[in-house]
């Protein structure tokens, strides 16, 4: 006779479990816990994505805001200006391009854009050149190096008044220590504010003397970063300093020199404040405008004529020009890296 089992049924959840989703045996806040650590790990992880995506963006928001703030919108309204004739009564209307029309046949802007373009060859290539040289010079093993290295940055931190002061005895037509040395040779002493040529000369030497240090630690620092294995090898080859100076530090610093050529590029169409130095103060150049950049024309129209509409158009050409210096810069200096890799 077989034995019969009993078997109960099963009894399910009360219904209040049921309710709280708590069947299987779990307690009753167990499924709202579950949905709050969800939504926590959830805002961990888009908190992560921020970070992680959005923190760049947040970095360089500064410089953006202030860049529209003191470059595109001054930008944008010197354009707005050129197109109105604004004068030190008020703005007297549209007339379109005629300041621009003018700008193309006034004498005195051309004269400034040749004084400017001289003056930019006179300052830029032996600028360059020097800077070269010194730091080359400075990356050898000398005595007291930490000192020359630092004394290449103190035009910079000059002040102008300084500089102001120093360069008008330097280049004194009676008592200047220019026309003293030259008179050693005998040579006659030289009014070098009288002439094109003489003016150019001395204010591109104001321009090299304190910009040359700058660019010379620019070069320097990539300089540095060459590694010792190459001058190394050279020297096992035979390469002396110069050799090794023309095969691995120049084609190996190509950034650097690109960079400080544009830079220059920019600073020498933009040259205000030295030749206005040399002129002790005198916006147009000279008696005849001999050292009148085109800066120093826009500043002559817009704040000593007060005609603000000329005026914006004068530096709108100066930002055209200085784009299209950049521009071409670039295209050389990408034929340059071309024709550096066949």
């Amino acid at each position: 006779m077989s034995a019969t089992v009993n078997r109960s049924p099963r009894k399910s959840p009360p219904p209040a479990v049921k309710a709280a989703g708590g069947g299987g045996g779990l307690p009753p806040g167990h499924a709202r816990v579950r949905r709050a650590t969800g939504r926590g790990e959830a805002a961990a992880s888009w908190r992560n994505r921020l970070d992680l995506h959005g923190s760049p963006y947040f970095f360089i928001t500064p410089f953006f805001v202030l860049f529209a703030l003191f470059g595109a919108f001054p930008l944008v309204y010197t354009a707005w200006v050129s197109l109105r004739a604004w004068d030190l009564t008020g703005d007297a209307g549209f007339v379109g391009l005629r300041n621009y029309s003018r700008l193309v046949g006034d004498p005195d802007f051309w004269n400034a854009m040749g004084n400017t373009l001289g003056l930019f060859v006179l300052s830029t290539v032996p600028q360059l050149c020097f800077a070269l040289v010194i730091a080359g010079l400075l990356n050898r093993p000398i005595r007291a190096l930490m000192m020359f290295r630092l004394g290449v940055l103190a035009p910079i931190v000059t002040s102008v008044a300084a500089v102001a002061i120093v360069f008008g005895q330097l280049y004194g037509r009676d008592t200047g220590l220019v026309n003293g040395l030259l008179g050693l040779v005998e040579i006659g002493p030289i009014d070098w504010q009288a002439s094109k040529a003489s003016s150019w000369v001395a204010v591109a030497s104001m321009v090299n003397w304190r910009w040359t240090g700058y660019n010379a630690l620019i070069y320097l620092a990539a300089i540095q970063s060459i590694p010792r294995d190459l001058y190394e090898a050279a020297q096992l080859d035979g390469a002396g300093a110069i050799r090794q100076f023309r095969a691995i530090t120049v084609p190996l610093i190509r950034p650097a020199l690109i960079f400080t050529v544009v830079m220059s590029t920019i600073g020498g169409m933009q040259l205000f404040t030295e030749p206005l130095l040399f002129g002790q103060g005198d916006i147009s150049g000279g008696s005849l405008r001999q050292f009148q950049t085109i800066a120093m024309y826009m500043f002559e129209q817009s704040f000593q004529n007060f005609d603000y509409g000329y005026g914006s158009a004068i530096a709108w050409a100066i930002f055209l020009l200085t784009v299209l210096a950049g521009v071409a810069n670039a295209l050389i200096a990408r034929r340059w890296r071309g024709g550096s890799t066949q």
